[in-house]
């Protein structure tokens, strides 16, 4: 029996860990999936939204910081090495949250920060420590499976989230951003490493999901990593509008 795993990769650019984030899902596993990683400097906006609604898109080029774009909805978030990113794949069928994965995945950062030591909320699409939001949430589905991810801020100052990401538009539409105070572990008084934090996680996802064996990328997440390059993450279009390159 297939039981579940935690999938260990890393790729430099950031637009390719967005490629295997979603290939995770694609390659429609038999057991759920962990995969934690961290991207450098960089914005991620949901699927559908405006890239000048949400983003400071003159700061961003002229800091170099890439203006990216995932499968999943959601707001938008930084990322940046004190940013620690979830991913959480569970398959379509045999398991009590299949219809709810932000639950499960609010169980999962919920019991990892408890085991950090801190209090917490769940709140809308995102966690809280007070009134400060820790962790944010999104959710992709597909007909085999569906995919939650989270951010978790490690050490990543308030200050650099705002300086990339707009102020609520005066004009709200339902695809904008749900714009919360930030604040990261290291801003609540705990200094923990990456390391420690990563082990946290896993320690919360072997008691949820049980034990999980520690695996290489599969044939078949490599193959759709591959696919997902070519037609979406290493297209331009595909992050200013949403847009997949035609085929050829």
């Amino acid at each position: 029996m297939i039981g579940p795993s935690e999938v260990v990769a890393s790729f430099d650019d950031p637009a390719d860990n967005l490629a295997f984030d979603e290939a995770l899902l694609r390659s429609a596993p038999e057991a759920p999936v962990l995969w934690i990683w961290r991207n450098t400097d960089c914005v991620v906006v949901g699927r559908g939204q405006k890239i000048e609604r949400e983003v400071k898109a003159d700061v961003c080029a002229a800091d170099g910081v890439p203006v990216l774009r995932r499968a999943s909805g959601g707001g938008t978030v930084f990322h940046d090495p004190g940013n620690l990113n979830i991913t959480l794949v569970l398959p379509g069928h045999g398991l009590s949250k299949t219809d709810r994965p932000l639950e499960a995945l609010g169980e999962l950062m919920t019991a990892t920060v408890a085991e950090l030591g801190l209090p917490s909320r769940l709140g809308d699409r995102g966690l809280f420590v007070g009134d400060a939001k820790l962790c944010g949430f999104a959710v992709f589905r597909t007909k085999t499976g569906l995919l939650a991810h989270s951010t978790l801020l490690v050490s990543t100052a308030a200050e650099r989230v705002g300086r990339y990401l707009t102020s609520a538009p005066a004009d709200p539409r339902p695809l904008d951003s749900h714009r919360s105070r930030v604040a990261s572990l290291a801003e609540h008084g705990l200094r923990k490493g990456v390391a420690d934090v990563t082990a946290a996680v896993r320690v919360a996802a072997a008691a949820q999901l049980g034990e999980l064996t520690t695996r290489k990328p599969s044939a078949g997440e490599r193959e759709w990593h591959r696919s997902l390059q070519h037609t979406r993450y290493g297209y331009p279009k595909w992050h200013s509008e949403g847009s997949q390159r035609p085929a050829s």
